[in-house]
């Protein structure tokens, strides 16, 4: 198992990370830059959730500050770029090492449906970005109803490319996604309960608590009836009904063998 990221990289890359038995938390901690993102931070939650704990079984993501993220740091496109972070090269570099270069970045948005956990994106002010597409890559959102979504990428002239546009026309649906994107407008919370991207929408001073609830709730249930769970909804949005059936049933196998023997 690799091991977690000690507290000076976790610092370099933004983040502090705590961990209470089956619950790990991970805050963007750059409240002064109002949690903007820079390649070190994406990479660095790759080797969190690859370090995790076999007994972490929920994954909470928070920002510090007023906002949970405000997206990208602008910086990274600017002629000088970010003190001590290196991002995309366009002149120096091949198509396929750019593609390649983004493969690294997504793959710290990626381990966040991994059925070992479940995890939930606490959202409160601004979720701009890749920061929308961050709380997007978490199974479940709970959000304070101060909260605004934006997939900002297409009015700088860009794509969202951090994994955010699969949960969201699974969320949402294609033409509401396609509206949302293309007119990089901001969503309210109000409006994202009502279609789809709120879990639970709350005020700000209840956030804390409203997620801690369901956080209790999550890690009442069994462990591992919750991460084939998991892995069965996932596999249902792209699997035909035969196929699904046959993994529901040998799903239960496992589940039967691991109660039969304590588990």
């Amino acid at each position: 198992m690799p091991e977690l990221p000690d507290a000076a990289t976790l610092t370099r890359a933004r983040l502090a990370l705590a961990i209470d038995g089956p619950v790990a938390t991970i805050t963007l901690n750059a409240p002064d830059k109002r949690n903007s993102q820079v390649p070190s931070l994406w990479h660095t939650l790759d080797a969190i959730g690859a370090a995790l704990p076999e007994e972490v079984r929920v994954v909470v993501l928070k920002g510090a500050g007023t906002c949970f993220s405000a997206g990208l740091d602008l910086g990274l496109l600017s002629p000088g770029g970010v003190e001590g972070e290196e991002f995309l090269d366009l002149e120096a570099s091949t198509d396929q090492h750019i593609i390649d270069t983004i493969d690294g970045y997504q793959r710290g948005f990626t381990w966040l449906h991994d059925p070992r956990f479940v995890t939930i994106a606490q959202v409160h002010g601004y979720a701009i970005g890749a920061g929308f597409q961050l709380a997007l890559a978490c199974d479940l959102r709970v959000v304070a109803d101060d909260a605004w979504f934006c997939m900002k990428e297409p009015a700088l002239g860009l794509v969202p490319d951090l994994t955010g546009t699969k949960p969201l026309v699974e969320l949402v649906g294609y033409a509401r996604a396609l509206e949302i994107c293309a007119t990089a407008r901001q969503v309210s919370a109000a409006e994202a309960a009502a279609i789809g991207l709120a879990t639970a929408v709350v005020g700000e001073a209840d956030l804390d608590a409203a997620t801690g609830d369901l956080v209790a709730a999550l890690i009442e249930v069994n462990a591992g009836a919750v991460r084939e769970t998991k892995a069965l909804l996932q596999s249902a949005r792209v699997e035909d009904l035969e196929t699904q059936r046959l993994l529901e049933r040998t799903a239960q196998v496992r589940r039967f063998r691991a109660l039969a023997s304590g588990g």
